[in-house]
């Protein structure tokens, strides 16, 4: 792990909360001048702890209105047909996040899509096609009451 002082935890605070803030802004807040805050922040981007910049974008404003949780047991736990399946789900739009986990299941899959039709449509064409795949449980978000993006470094 990367040592990161106070400082550079206000700049990062900062930027997830605005990745569009500029030097000038970020310098103001944290009480540094513009070069030494454009170098942290290009040191914290060598090093990883910064990875990208993004907007995050309001799901039902531009159509994704289903959320599904899946549930994915693989019918066996060979490591090439591990590694074809972790390839195949990196390769779909529709899958937000993979978690390989222990317990009942294999992984855990944050999937969004438009509708149902759509979902129907990637269960029955996209994931339960591939080789490695032996049982797909499916659980469908009602309604979220948290979805954060900001880690909190205090």
């Amino acid at each position: 792990m990367i040592a990161i002082d106070l400082t550079d935890k206000k700049i990062l605070t900062i930027l997830q909360k605005n990745s569009k803030a500029n030097i000038k802004e970020i310098a103001l807040k944290i009480g540094l001048t513009q070069t030494p805050t454009y170098e942290r922040i290009k040191r914290l981007e060598k090093s990883g702890i910064i990875e990208k910049y993004i907007a995050v974008l309001n799901k039902e404003k531009i159509g994704f209105t289903l959320e599904v949780f899946c549930q994915v047991t693989l019918l066996v736990h060979s490591k090439e047909l591990i590694t074809k399946f972790e390839k195949a789900v990196n390769n779909m739009d529709e899958i937000f996040q993979c978690f390989h986990v222990a317990g009942n299941y294999d992984y855990l899959l944050k999937v969004i899509v438009k509708d149902m039709n759509s979902y129907q449509y990637f269960l029955k064409n996209k994931l339960s096609v591939l080789d490695s795949v032996g049982n797909v449980q499916s659980t469908f978000v009602m309604s979220s009451t948290k979805e954060e993006t900001i880690y909190n470094l205090t």
